[in-house]
């Protein structure tokens, strides 16, 4: 049986012939936000479900729907 791969709903993947203009928007924006004292933060990719379900609800469509959940 062959599986089809798909993107998750709202993600979208930057493929090897558009990488090269991404590195160089954000060197660009990288250096002209460091000129003004900017540096970067990185935010973790996951969180916590009860993160969205103390905010949004358990039983909504956010929860339900559109997360993505597993066990550790």
């Amino acid at each position: 049986m062959t599986q089809k791969f798909q993107s998750i709903k709202g993600f979208y993947d930057i493929l090897p012939e558009a990488t090269p203009l991404w590195f160089k928007l954000e060197d660009t924006a990288r250096r002209i936000l460091g000129q003004y004292g900017y540096n970067n933060i990185r935010m973790p990719l996951v969180e916590p479900t009860e993160l969205f379900v103390r905010s949004v609800g358990e039983h909504t469509d956010i929860v339900e729907k559109e997360m993505y959940a597993w066990e550790d």
